[in-house]
C-alpha cells in the first residue's frame, strides 16, 4: 500500500512515492517507522528506513486505548519525530492490532463445482462461505487468509485454478478482534489527522519481520514480548496458522519488582534494566543493589538488597509467562506443527536470561529475533523492540493475498492483489490494484 504524502517538504512526490508508514501502538512505547521498498526477492521486500519515531506510551493499556487524549499526544509525538527525520508529511499509516483480545481460528469449507474447471467465481463463492462462518456481530475480521485448497478431497493444492473436480475445498485462517477497542484506536489515529490504510495483527507482523523463509516453511513459533502483552504466532508451510495475545508482558515484571521491594515503578524499571536477570549467578548473594524506598525523599532512607532478591522476583514471572505460552499452544493443538524453533523478540525479550528460561520451559531451540529486511537507519530500528513496526512495514510493502469484501459485484469476497497468490488472481484482481494505486 502506498502511503500518501501531504503538501510540504516533498509534496511533489505525491501518493505514488512508494513510501510505507507503520504505527505500532504499544503499552510501553509508540513506534512509527517510515520506509521505502527497494527490491529484494519476490514476496520478501527489502526496506530502506527513512525515519523512525519513538515515544513513551501514555493512555494505552494492554494495547488498548484507555485515555484517548493522552494516547493522541503520544502518537502525534512519535509520528512527528519520524516525519521530521524522513522529511515527509504522512497522510495515512498501517496500524498494528493487539487490542480487543484477538482470536485465531481455521475454517474449512467445501463448495460444489459440478465437474467443471475451477474459476474465479468458484473461489469467490468458497471465500464467501468461509467468511460467513466468522462471527462478526461484535468482532471485526483483521485477517482472512486462504491456506491450502483441496479438489475432491485431494489436499495440499496451492493453486486450484483450472483444475477439474466435483468439490472445491478451502482451508482459511481468520483472525478477529473485538470491534470496540479497534474503533477507539482508529479514532485516536484519526484525531492525529491520519487515515488508517490497513490493519495488521502485531503477532503476524512480527513473524514477517523476524522469520526466515525456511522457518516459515518448516514450522516456527514467534513470541513477541511487549510491555503489556505477549503475542504468539505460529507459522507453517509458508504462512500463518495461529495467532494469540496474552495479557502479560514486561510491565508485569516491573510491577512485581515495585511491590516486592516497596519502591516506585520508575525505580523498579531502572533496577530491572540495570541489574535485572532471570538467571542466578555465583555472586548474587553478595552483590548489593540500592533501592529507593517508596514515598521517601531522603537518600539516606535508601536500602540495599542482594541481587538474588531481584533475580528471585524476575525469574518466576518469566517462567510463568512462558508456561502460559506453552499451555496456550497445547490447548489449541499447535504443538505438533509449531516446530522446534522459537523466535523471541520484543522489548521485554532483552531481559537477561529470557532466552534461557524460554528454552527450558518450552523445550525448544530459541533464538533472539531482530528485523531482518531493513537498511538505512537500522541502528534506530534494528532492535527487537522494533520487530512489530518493521513487520507492519513489510506487510504494507508486499500486501499478502487476503480474502476481502469486494466493493462491487454484489459485495462478494475476493483475493486482494498482492504477492502471495494474487499473481494468478486474474485480470479482475489486477484491475482493482490498478484502480487503487493509480
Amino acid at each position: 500500500m502506498v502511503m500518501g504524502l501531504g503538501k510540504g517538504r516533498h509534496s511533489g512526490r505525491g501518493a505514488k512515492s512508494g513510501i510505507v508508514a507503520a504505527l505500532d501502538v504499544g503499552s510501553t512505547k509508540i513506534a512509527c517507522l517510515i520506509a521505502k521498498p527497494i527490491g529484494g526477492r519476490e514476496g520478501s521486500p527489502q526496506l530502506k528506513v527513512l525515519g523512525v519515531g519513538l515515544h513513551a506510551s501514555r493512555g494505552v493499556r494492554s494495547g488498548a486505548v484507555v485515555d484517548i487524549n493522552a494516547a493522541e499526544d503520544s502518537i502525534r509525538a512519535a509520528v512527528e519525530q519520524a516525519e521530521h527525520q524522513a522529511g515527509v508529511t504522512l497522510k495515512e499509516v498501517v496500524v498494528g492490532i493487539s487490542c480487543g483480545q484477538p482470536q485465531s481460528r481455521t475454517i474449512n469449507v467445501e463448495v460444489s463445482i459440478a465437474g467443471h474447471e475451477v474459476g474465479e467465481e468458484d473461489l469467490r463463492r468458497a471465500y464467501a462461505t468461509g467468511r460467513s462462518q466468522v462471527p462478526n456481530a461484535e468482532r471485526e475480521i483483521i485477517h482472512c487468509m486462504p491456506g491450502s485448497y483441496a479438489i475432491d478431497g485431494s489436499r495440499g493444492i496451492r493453486n486450484p485454478r483450472g483444475m477439474v473436480g466435483d468439490t472445491l475445498g478451502v482451508s482459511m485462517h481468520a483472525i478477529t478482534a473485538a470491534a470496540g477497542p479497534i474503533r477507539n484506536l482508529e479514532s485516536c489515529v484519526g484525531r492525529c489527522h491520519l487515515n488508517v490504510a490497513g490493519r495488521t495483527a502485531t503477532a503476524y507482523a512480527t513473524g514477517l519481520s523476524t522469520l526466515v523463509s525456511d522457518e516459515m516453511d518448516l514450522g516456527a513459533t514467534v513470541i513477541d514480548m511487549g510491555g503489556g502483552t505477549t503475542s504468539i504466532s505460529v507459522f507453517f508451510d509458508g504462512g500463518l496458522v495461529f495467532a494469540d495475545v496474552l495479557p502479560v508482558g514486561g510491565n508485569h515484571v516491573t510491577s512485581d519488582i515495585a511491590r516486592g521491594l516497596s519502591t516506585s515503578l520508575a525505580n523498579a524499571e531502572r533496577l530491572k534494566t540495570l541489574h535485572g536477570s532471570a538467571l542466578t549467578g555465583p555472586n548474587d548473594g553478595r552483590d548489593l543493589v540500592q533501592v529507593a524506598r517508596l514515598g521517601e525523599d531522603d537518600p539516606d532512607s535508601d536500602c540495599e538488597v542482594p541481587r538474588s532478591v531481584l533475580t528471585g522476583i524476575i525469574g518466576p514471572r518469566l517462567e510463568e509467562t512462558f508456561e502460559l505460552v506453552r499451555d496456550r499452544l497445547i490447548d489449541c493443538g499447535m504443538t505438533s506443527i509449531s516446530g522446534r524453533r522459537v523466535v523471541l523478540t520484543g522489548g521485554a525479550s532483552q531481559m537477561n536470561g529470557a532466552r534461557e528460561v524460554a528454552t527450558r520451559v518450552l523445550s525448544k531451540q530459541v533464538r533472539l529475533g531482530r528485523p531482518s529486511r531493513l537498511t538505512g537507519h537500522v541502528d534506530a530500528a534494528g532492535g527487537p523492540a522494533f520487530a512489530a513496526a518493521a513487520g507492519l512495514s513489510v506487510w504494507a510493502a508486499q500486501r499478502p493475498g487476503e480474502i476481502q469484501h469486494g466493493r462491487d459485484e454484489g459485495d462478494l469476497p475476493y483475493l486482494a492483489y498482492g504477492t502471495t497468490d494474487a499473481g494468478s488472481n486474474g485480470f479482475r484482481g489486477l484491475t482493482r490494484w490498478i484502480k487503487e494505486n493509480f
